[in-house]
C-alpha cells in the first residue's frame, strides 16, 4: 500500500492538490482519470520504507472514542456516510486515522461498504468496531451502533486513564529515586572515598561493595546506557511475539500486586464487551468470539473460546464460565439471572458497571500500598548509602583522636 501525494489541474483550469491510498501506480493513475484531473506531479510514499519510531503518534482508545462520537453525531443529524468520511478526515488530529480515512472514502466511493473499506485498515481501526460497523449496516442502525462504540470506547478510555493515573507518581518517584542515586554514587561517593584513601582509612566492606558499583558506573555509562536502551528494544520486540505475550499475561495474573487489578479489567472488559455485542443482534456465540479478542489477555482469551466450544455443545453461558475457574461467582450469578430472566445483555452491562467501581477501589489501594512501599525501599537504598559513607568517616575520626 502506498501514498500518493499529487498535483493536478482540472478541465476548467482549477489546481488540484491531494493524496490517495493505492495499491500500486496504475490504481492511483485509474483513481486520476476517473475524476477527470490531468496529473502534473506526483510522489510516492511507500508505507513499508516509512519508519516507525517510538514516538509516531499511536491511534489510542480516545482516538477511536471521538471517531466514533464525531461519526454517531454527524450520520445522526442526517449527513451520509461519505460526507461523514471527508470532515472527519479534515478535523481529526491524528494523523494516522486521517491517512486511513483517505483510503476509506477512495474505497467507498468505489463502491465499498464502510466496513469493507475499514478492513483494508485493520491496522489503525480496531477489529471489534468494524465488525460492530458491519452489523449496523446489515441491520439499518449504524448511528446506533457507533452510538453504542463511542460509549464503549468512552469507558475504556476512562478505565485506562484510570490505572496510568494511579501509575504516574509511583514511576516519577522511582525515577526521582534513580536519578539521586545514581548521582550520589556517581559523583558524591567517589569525593569521599578519595578522602578516605588519602588518609588510610580502612574501608567497611559495605563501602568496598558500593565503590565497586560506583567505579563501574563512573567508568562504563556510556556501554550501561547502550545496553540499556538495547534491552528496552529487545524487550519490547520480545513482548510483541506470542511466546512473550503469553508469557507476560501469565506473569500479570500471578502477580500479586497487579493481579488483583489486572483481574477486574479483564472482567469489566469482558461483560461489557458482551453486552454491546449482544445489544447489537449478535447471536451468543458470535459475540463469545469477538469479546474473546478484545480482552487483552492471551490466557483469558483461550479459556473464553472454551466456554464457547460448551455453550455451542449445547446449554447456558453461566455454568461454563464457572468452571473455566476464573471469572468470579458474582458474574456467573449474575450472567445466570440474566439468561432466565431474557435481558442478558442489560444485565452485563449493570454488572461491568460494578466491575468499574470494583476496579477504582482496587486502584486506590494498589496506590495506597504501592507509595510508602516505595518510599520505605528508597529510603533503605538511601540509608546504606549513608551508613556506607559515615562508617569510615568515624573510623577517621577515631585514628585522629
Amino acid at each position: 500500500m502506498s501514498n500518493f501525494k499529487y498535483r493536478a489541474i482540472t478541465e476548467e483550469g482549477e489546481v488540484k492538490i491531494g493524496e490517495y491510498f493505492a495499491k500500486d501506480k496504475k490504481e492511483f493513475l485509474d483513481l486520476i482519470k476517473e475524476k477527470g484531473y490531468y496529473l502534473l506531479k506526483v510522489k510516492e510514499i511507500n508505507e513499508k520504507n516509512k519508519i516507525n519510531f517510538f514516538f509516531i503518534k499511536k491511534v489510542k482508545i480516545k482516538d477511536i472514542a471521538i471517531f466514533s462520537r464525531q461519526f454517531y453525531t454527524m450520520l445522526d443529524a442526517g449527513s451520509t456516510i461519505l460526507n461523514c468520511i471527508e470532515i472527519l478526515k479534515s478535523q481529526t488530529e491524528n494523523k494516522r486515522i486521517k491517512e486511513a480515512l483517505i483510503y476509506v472514502e477512495d474505497s467507498v466511493k468505489k463502491g465499498d461498504t464502510l466496513s469493507e473499506a475499514m478492513k483494508k485498515e485493520n491496522r489503525i481501526f480496531p477489529q471489534l468496531l468494524i465488525n460492530m460497523i458491519e452489523v449496523g449496516e446489515k441491520s439499518g442502525e449504524l448511528d446506533i451502533i457507533l452510538k453504542r462504540m463511542s460509549q464503549y470506547y468512552e469507558k475504556e478510555n476512562k478505565i485506562n486513564n484510570k490505572v496510568k493515573g494511579a501509575m504516574i507518581y509511583p514511576i516519577i518517584l522511582a525515577i526521582v529515586s534513580v536519578g539521586v542515586i545514581g548521582f550520589i554514587v556517581s559523583f558524591i561517593f567517589p569525593t569521599f572515598i578519595e578522602v578516605f584513601t588519602t588518609n588510610n582509612v580502612e574501608l567497611p566492606s559495605i563501602t568496598k561493595g558500593l565503590l565497586a558499583i560506583s567505579a563501574v558506573i563512573s567508568n562504563h555509562y556510556i556501554k550501561i546506557l547502550i545496553g540499556f536502551v538495547i534491552t528496552i528494544i529487545v524487550m519490547k520486540r520480545f513482548l510483541k511475539s506470542y511466546r512473550g505475550t503469553f508469557i507476560s499475561n501469565e506473569f500479570k495474573l500471578k502477580m500479586p500486586i497487579v493481579r488483583k487489578i489486572n483481574e477486574k479489567i479483564i472482567v469489566s472488559r469482558f461483560t461489557r464487551t458482551l453486552s454491546t455485542v449482544l445489544s447489537s443482534g449478535i447471536s451468543l456465540i458470535e459475540a463469545l468470539n469477538i469479546t474473546a479478542k478484545v480482552v487483552g489477555n492471551k490466557i483469558i482469551e483461550d479459556n473464553i473460546y472454551k466456554v464457547r466450544e460448551k455453550v455451542i455443545k449445547g446449554g447456558g453461558l453461566s455454568n461454563p464460565l464457572k468452571e473455566s475457574g476464573f471469572f468470579p461467582p458474582m458474574l456467573c450469578s449474575m450472567i445466570s439471572i440474566g439468561e432466565e430472566s431474557g435481558s442478558l445483555d442489560s444485565i452485563l452491562d449493570k454488572t461491568a458497571d460494578f466491575y468499574d467501581e470494583e476496579l477504582e477501589v482496587a486502584i486506590y489501594q494498589f496506590t495506597t500500598l504501592l507509595e510508602p512501599l516505595m518510599i520505605v525501599i528508597m529510603g533503605l537504598i538511601v540509608g546504606i548509602m549513608i551508613v556506607s559513607i559515615m562508617l569510615p568517616m568515624f573510623n577517621m575520626y577515631n585514628s585522629i583522636q
